[in-house]
């Protein structure tokens, strides 16, 4: 009986990750268990009751940001299959020294915690993020999942999406972002409960700099270019 009732789960499990995964392929997730989860946690850890989130296509989404959070967050972006091995390495290496090294969590495996699963560090979520990176690098393209991580990442406390952070901090759309305002949101990523854009500190403005920099050396970006399914 344990055994069939394990078989079952495991199946059901299976075949709904999936079935959702394929669903938003072409659905749009406008609201995530992070988004939901977050309004409901202590501001003391990360959350907010304010919510502000507009979906908006990849289309309508300036080059400029696309290219920001590449060179911010994921550099390899174009060329891995949603784990970038060199980073991982590099960073096992800095924490041996008692060091962190951020980026070493690609624009994929981000965007499969902030869909599917919850905010919390454990190796469970981690073990689940990596499944869910393996689905949509498989049933997603590049596209689709730069356009629903520009959508859902949080880019200030309860601000989602590429879209309400422009109107927010610059009152303006997200197809209309500069360069320098898209490397200052994306200043935000990796810490969006602390960091505001309208009132950038020291930090930010030097981050922002390197963000830029890297947006220079990395040239101009075809999210299409590449395909590796």
């Amino acid at each position: 009986m344990l055994v069939r009732v394990i078989t079952y789960s495991v199946v059901l499990f299976f075949t709904l990750s999936i079935s959702l995964t394929v669903v938003y392929k072409w659905v749009n997730p406008h609201y995530t268990w992070l988004m939901i989860l977050k309004k409901h946690l202590p501001e003391t850890q990360g959350g907010s009751s304010n919510f502000e989130h507009s979906w908006v296509s990849i289309d309508e989404i300036s080059p400029q940001m696309v290219l920001a959070v590449i060179a911010a967050e994921d550099n390899r972006f174009m060329e891995h299959n949603g784990f970038d091995w060199e980073s991982i390495k590099k960073a096992r290496k800095y924490n041996q020294r008692g060091k962190k090294l951020r980026g070493a969590s690609t624009i994929s495996q981000q965007t499969a915690k902030n869909v599917f699963l919850w905010p919390k560090r454990s190796w469970v979520r981690k073990g689940l993020e990596a499944y869910f990176t393996l689905l949509i690098e498989t049933f997603w393209s590049k596209e689709r999942i730069m356009e629903v991580y520009l959508n859902v990442a949080e880019m200030g406390r309860g601000i989602y999406g590429v879209e309400a952070a422009a109107r927010k901090y610059y009152g303006k759309p997200a197809s209309r972002l500069t360069r320098h305002e898209a490397a200052m949101i994306a200043t935000t990523l990796p810490a969006p409960a602390k960091r505001n854009p309208s009132k950038p500190s020291a930090y930010m403005v030097s981050y922002q700099r390197k963000i830029l920099w890297n947006m220079y050396n990395l040239g101009e970006i075809d999210i299409n270019e590449k395909e590796q399914k």
